[in-house]
């Protein structure tokens, strides 16, 4: 097979022809070079050489140099000369370096890529987490972002991820519990876990750094929540409710909640075609119930009547409970502010409301979703059966085989749980105005 000449190299190259497959061509001077000649007439530098594999064995490794060049009026390439400038160099690399072209240009681009997801801060895995994960949530992510957006992310978000410490996290919890935050403190701490813990599985950090803070160190253990207001402070309620400043509907948010066992935010998501008052139903959607059941609902005499008087409020829009400011319902917490900051004894919340301690309860603080499990110990105390008043909270089964194969639904037992419940409240509420 023919060589590159030494001498006349480049006018040897330029007149080589295509062939119907590729040709070969090796260099005469420098061992490993060769011309690569296609079939389309294009021409291009190839370097050959070898790296051990093994003990005894060689693996052959090609390493392309760039196109031929002739002629000073052509741009681009190597000419024959450079090309062999550029073989000699690489060959005395592999050969007195040990180096490997071919492996150093991917061990180059790998850690280009290493070093660009090093590069990832704070602020863009929440933007890919809210993008994936948070979306697909109930409410979209929004809580969540609010939360992290105004306690997270002003103070570590321009931080490296890989550059966060146990340390940047107790920090920011630190201050929560030092406003008197204590369970947004726990809640703060559960989002950037599992904001880090989003990053561990998608191979952006290989260690979850809040995985040594517990939720114990973070406000103490989680304490389970159980008051429940008994029949004497329901009495009591009833004669402070109408002398608190509150608005006709947040107390009819009281009646209504106690009487139907339901959640706050349900209520004041509803909308009036949720309701037959002709009927006496509530159908609670699947998008408004805490586990995305839909809840059939069926009215006491009771709370028919605080519904009604609602109707004559708010009855000619959309929502049961329209916020005053905006489009939409009420916010929860709008409700529950108003209810615990009635409660408070020190003056530091007249700025909210002159009515403090307007609605303090001999047994201690209480709050609107307080009512919910007021409601369902009535039940039972009237002898409802447990399974009935949980079917009445619209619980989730937690036993699998009930949940699959008990399929009644207590419909009858239910309305009846309903109607009991509102009877004992109206007569607790005897003679208030």
């Amino acid at each position: 097979m023919e060589k590159i000449p030494r001498s006349g190299a480049d006018e040897f190259c330029q007149k080589l022809k295509p062939q119907e497959k590729p040709i070969y061509v090796r260099d005469s001077q420098v061992k490993g070079l060769v011309l690569r000649v296609m079939p389309t007439g294009s021409k291009s530098w190839i370097f050959c050489y070898t790296v051990p594999c093994s003990k005894k064995k060689w693996r052959e490794r090609r390493k392309g140099l760039g196109p031929f060049r002739y002629g000073r009026n052509d741009t681009g390439g190597l000419s024959v000369p450079a090309a062999r400038r550029e073989a000699e160099r690489m060959k005395n690399e592999v050969r007195f370096e040990g180096a490997d072209p071919i492996e150093d240009r991917r061990n180059k681009a790998m850690q280009k890529v290493i070093e660009r997801e090093s590069q990832v801060l704070v602020t863009d895995l929440f933007g890919r987490w809210m993008a994936t994960d948070l979306i697909n949530r109930k409410d979209q992510g929004k809580e969540a972002q609010r939360m992290m957006q105004k306690d997270v992310l002003p103070f570590m978000g321009r931080l490296r991820i890989q550059d966060v410490r146990k340390g940047h996290v107790t920090e920011i919890t630190d201050r929560l519990l030092q406003r008197g935050v204590n369970r947004m403190a726990k809640v703060v701490l559960s989002l950037i876990r599992q904001m880090f813990r989003f990053a561990v599985s998608r191979d952006l950090l290989e260690s979850d750094p809040t995985a040594a803070i517990s939720k114990k160190t973070v406000g103490g253990a989680n304490v389970e929540r159980d008051r429940v207001l008994d029949e004497r402070e329901i009495r009591e309620l009833a004669h402070k409710l109408s002398k608190a400043g509150l608005e006709e509907t947040t107390i009819l948010v009281t009646w209504i909640v106690l009487g139907t066992c339901c959640r706050i935010g349900e209520l004041l998501k509803a909308r009036w075609s949720h309701f037959d008052l002709q009927a006496g139903t509530w159908l609670i959607p699947p998008e408004n119930s805490k586990n995305g059941r839909e809840h059939m609902i069926a009215l006491s005499s009771f709370v028919l009547t605080h519904l009604r008087r609602l109707y004559a409020i708010t009855g000619a829009g959309i929502w049961c409970f329209p916020a005053s400011r905006k489009d939409g319902c009420v916010c929860p917490k709008t409700i529950t502010k108003q209810i615990v900051d009635r409660q408070r004894s020190t003056t530091g919340y007249r700025n909210r409301t002159k009515q403090i301690d307007s609605l303090a309860l001999p047994r201690g603080l209480w709050k609107p979703h307080d009512r919910r499990r007021t409601g369902a110990t009535l039940m039972t105390a009237l002898g409802v059966l447990p399974d009935v008043a949980a079917r009445c909270l619209n619980h989730t089964e937690e036993n699998r085989v009930k949940r699959i194969y008990q399929r009644y639904a207590y419909e009858a037992e239910m309305k009846q749980a309903w109607e009991k419940l509102g009877d004992r409240i109206e007569l607790l509420m005897e003679g208030v105005s």
